[in-house]
């Protein structure tokens, strides 16, 4: 099952990433980014990967001084030298998958079936949600002993971080796991408004199209050099994604987050800073959303007031952050060129009124930016080290809620 859609939110606080954001450039963490069969290797003693898989009618306790891990989701398919590790350390109970079903998965964690369990690892963003929203009712029938909750994902809008974060555990998202490809995609759609791909793309299906396209692509297509790109949100990803464009485009880069980068960032990325997301919208030629799904419904009838007749509006945050209808409006009045996006209010499904628009001024995906094999292998390892490092005394690699821990 795939993580809880995003629930559009009514107001617009101040934008800020969470994501650590390592200097740049530079590659992901080898560590992270590395084929299948590479890991790191921690200095932790080794022994042989297992986990308890529990049944419906079997109570499960924890049977020696280790602490217990709770595994929600599948098993861990790419980091078996990391995953020996990470067993010996812990006692690592995975319920199967009618466990976590939400009336079975709070009958288990009421009756304290996997005993006093000391951290929480999901793997894996398309299994381990099964439960639901992790919200009021869920963490209240967590054991005291719980400190850490490590998920695979860049999201964590299906979790009650501060919720969690005052009853003392620490929430690790795996952003930093996903940035590289989620970068990489970006590109992908930022050139995709301004060369109008979808047009392109579609046209080449019959004669009289192709030529049409070939014809009339020239005047609707822009080179990137020279244009400015405004980037909501300035962490990890929107930093990756500023470094590709100023670097390999010549693109000039404007950011608005609601903590001002370094000096050194700055001008490492040859960024510069937006007091206001009006501001930041009125000057650019393109916008992209970096900003995490707390930061409310930013694109609404108002702001899309601001942004220059013809422009471009790029989304990979969360689809919660757009307000839909406005922006359906925007295109039929020609108020925007085009967009891109590759996160949706709700998914799984698409705006009617924005797919008309598809293969003209739409690029639609399907929540895509994330997913490759080399995120897969990050998830897994970023998760095991969170939740090693936390139990072990030590500070949590990629923590989002330490402002609201007890």
């Amino acid at each position: 099952m795939a993580e809880p859609v995003n629930t559009p939110m009514n107001t617009a606080p101040p934008t800020r990433s969470t994501s650590p954001a390592p200097p740049l450039p530079t590659s992901a963490p080898q560590s992270l980014a590395s084929s299948p069969t590479s890991t790191r290797t921690p200095q932790w003693p080794h022994s042989q990967a297992h986990s308890r898989a529990t049944s419906l009618t079997v109570p499960v306790h924890a049977s020696g001084p280790k602490p217990i891990v709770l595994h929600i989701g599948d098993p861990v398919n790419y980091n078996p030298e990391t995953y020996a590790e990470f067993s010996a350390l812990f006692d690592v109970v995975r319920p199967s998958a009618e466990e976590r079903a939400r009336p079975a998965f709070i009958a288990a964690l009421r009756e304290k079936r996997w005993g006093d369990f000391a951290a929480i690892f999901r793997p894996f963003w398309g299994t381990g949600g099964e439960m639901g929203n992790w919200d009021a009712e869920l963490i209240g029938l967590l054991p005291d002993s719980v400190r850490v909750f490590a998920s695979a994902g860049a999201g964590f809008d299906w979790a009650d971080v501060k919720l969690l974060g005052e009853k003392g555990v620490i929430y690790c998202n795996s952003g930093l796991a996903a940035a590289e490809a989620v970068a990489d995609f970006t590109i992908a759609l930022i050139i995709g408004t301004f060369r109008a791909l979808p047009y392109c793309i579609t046209s080449a299906t019959s004669t009289a199209s192709f030529q049409d396209a070939h014809e009339r692509a020239t005047g609707l297509s822009h080179n990137l050099r020279g244009h400015v790109l405004g980037v909501v949100g300035f962490g990890n990803i929107g930093q990756q994604i500023a470094h590709r464009c100023a670097a390999a485009f010549g693109m000039q880069i404007t950011y608005y987050d609601v903590e001002r980068k370094s000096s050194a960032v700055e001008t490492r990325l040859h960024a510069r800073y937006c007091m206001t997301l009006e501001s930041l919208i009125r000057g650019a030629d393109c916008v992209v959303l970096c900003a995490p799904s707390d930061a409310g419904q930013i694109i609404n009838a108002d702001s899309l007031r601001w942004f220059k007749p013809g422009g471009r509006l790029v989304n990979v945050a969360r689809g919660a952050l757009v307000n839909e209808d406005a922006l359906a409006d925007a295109l039929e009045q020609d108020k925007l060129g085009s967009i891109a996006l590759d996160v949706h209010a709700d998914e799984p499904g698409i705006s009617e009124r924005l797919r008309k628009f598809a293969g003209t001024k739409a690029l639609l995906t399907c929540h895509n930016a994330g997913g490759t094999v080399e995120t897969h292998v990050g998830f897994e390892e970023l998760g095991m080290r969170n939740i090693m490092a936390v139990l072990s005394g030590r500070e949590a690699v990629t923590p989002v809620n330490l402002q609201w821990l007890r």
